[in-house]
C-alpha cells in the first residue's frame, strides 16, 4: 500500500507540474512563433487550427524526467522505508531491482532520442519553414540507429533476451531479440506518431494504455518500472490539460515520437514486449489504416479504402466529433486490453 500510495502521489505531482507548465510554455511558443502548420491533405475544418503552438510534448517530457529523477532519489537515499522495494536495506534493494532500472534507465534514453528526433522535425517545419520536416529516409535512419542502439545496450545487458510469450510464459529468443526490439522501437513510435492527428487523441490513449502497464508492472512487483509508468500517466494527464478539444498547444514530433519510445521502454524494461500489442491495439490500427489505404489506392489505380487515412481522420469525414473519437479509441484499448492482461502476467 505504500508503495501504491508513493507512485500515486509522483503521479500527482507530475500532473501538477505539466498542466503549470503551460502557463509557461504555450505564451511562450506563441512569443517564438512555433505555430503548427495545417497541410492541405487533412480535413479542411482543421485550417482553424493553424498556428496554435506546437511542441507542447516537451512539457510532459520534461515533468516526467523531473519527478522521476526527485521521486527516485527521495526513496533511495532520504526515506527510512523504501517504498520500490519494500526494504530498508539498500544494497539488497540494489540487488533486487538493479536490472529492472537499468533497463529503464535505457528505455528512458531511448525514449529522449525519439523525442530529440521528433524536436529535429518540429524544429525544421517551423524554424527553417520545410512543411515537411525530415525527409522519410532521414527519419528512418536516426530511428534505425536508435532502435539498433538500444536494443545492443539491453541485449548485452544481461538476461534482457529472456522475454514474456504469450501461451508459452518466459522464454530465451537470443539474437532474435535485436530485430524484435528495433522493429518495436521504430514501429511504436512512428505509430504513436500518426495517432496525434487531433486533438488529445494520442495523449489520452497514451493515458489509458500507461495505465494497463502499471497494472501488469504492479503485478510483477516492478516498482521501479511502476513508478515510472504512473509518472509518465501524470505528466501527460497534465498536458492534456492543454490538449483536448480545443486543443490550445499541440504535443508535435517532439511529443508523439517520445511516447511511442516511452512506451516501449516500459514494456522492455519487465520483459514484456508483446504487452505493446494489445495496450497499443489503437497505434496499430491508426498504422494499418494508412497501409491499406496506400495499398488499395495503388492497386486500385486510385480508389480508396477509407474516405481518409489515418482511419481518425475517416470517422471525422463520417461525422464523428473529435471528442467522440478520443472516447471511442480509448474505450477499445481499455477493453483490448483488459481483455488481454490475464495473458501478460
Amino acid at each position: 500500500m505504500d508503495k501504491m500510495i508513493y507512485v500515486t502521489v509522483a503521479a500527482f505531482v507530475a500532473f501538477l507540474l505539466a498542466m503549470i507548465a503551460g502557463r509557461f510554455v504555450i505564451p511562450a511558443l506563441h512569443k517564438l512563433k512555433f505555430g503548427q502548420t495545417i497541410l492541405e491533405l487533412g480535413p479542411s475544418w482543421h485550417k482553424n487550427k493553424q498556428g496554435t503552438p506546437t511542441m507542447g510534448g516537451v512539457m510532459f517530457i520534461g515533468s516526467l524526467v523531473v519527478v522521476l529523477v526527485l521521486f527516485t532519489a527521495v526513496c533511495e537515499w532520504l526515506l527510512p522505508f523504501k517504498p520500490l522495494s519494500g526494504t530498508d536495506d539498500l544494497m539488497h534493494m540494489l540487488r533486487l531491482e538493479s536490472g529492472e532500472r537499468m533497463r529503464l534507465l535505457a528505455g528512458l534514453v531511448m525514449a529522449l532520442c525519439c523525442g530529440a528526433i521528433g524536436f529535429a522535425d518540429d524544429y525544421i517545419k517551423i524554424v527553417k519553414k520545410r512543411n515537411l520536416g525530415l525527409t522519410s529516409s532521414q527519419k528512418m535512419l536516426l530511428q534505425l540507429v536508435v532502435g539498433v542502439g538500444y536494443a545492443l545496450v539491453m541485449f548485452f545487458m544481461g538476461h534482457a533476451s529472456v522475454i514474456h510469450v504469450p501461451f508459452i510464459g518466459m522464454t530465451d529468443i537470443g539474437w532474435w531479440y535485436l530485430p524484435l526490439c528495433v522493429f518495436f522501437v521504430i514501429g511504436f513510435s512512428n505509430a504513436t506518431n500518426l495517432t496525434d492527428g487531433i486533438d488529445g487523441l494520442c495523449g489520452s490513449v497514451t493515458v489509458v494504455a500507461t495505465l494497463l502497464i502499471t497494472v501488469v508492472s504492479f503485478a510483477l512487483s516492478a516498482y521501479a518500472n511502476s513508478l515510472a509508468a504512473m509518472t509518465f500517466v501524470g505528466a501527460i494527464a497534465g498536458f492534456l490539460v492543454w490538449n483536448l478539444h480545443p486543443a490550445k498547444v499541440f504535443m508535435g514530433d517532439t511529443g508523439s515520437l517520445f511516447i511511442g519510445g516511452m512506451l516501449c521502454a516500459l514494456c522492455f524494461a519487465i520483459g514484456r514486449p508483446f504487452l505493446l500489442i494489445p495496450v497499443g491495439v489503437m497505434y496499430i490500427v491508426e498504422t494499418l489504416s494508412v497501409m491499406l489505404q496506400v495499398s488499395y489506392f495503388k492497386l486500385t489505380h486510385g480508389k480508396r479504402l477509407f474516405k481518409m487515412s489515418p482511419i481518425h481522420h475517416h470517422f471525422e469525414m463520417c461525422g464523428w466529433s473529435e471528442n467522440k473519437i478520443v472516447t471511442v479509441f480509448c474505450a477499445v484499448t481499455a477493453v483490448v486490453g483488459l481483455l488481454c492482461l490475464p495473458l501478460m502476467i
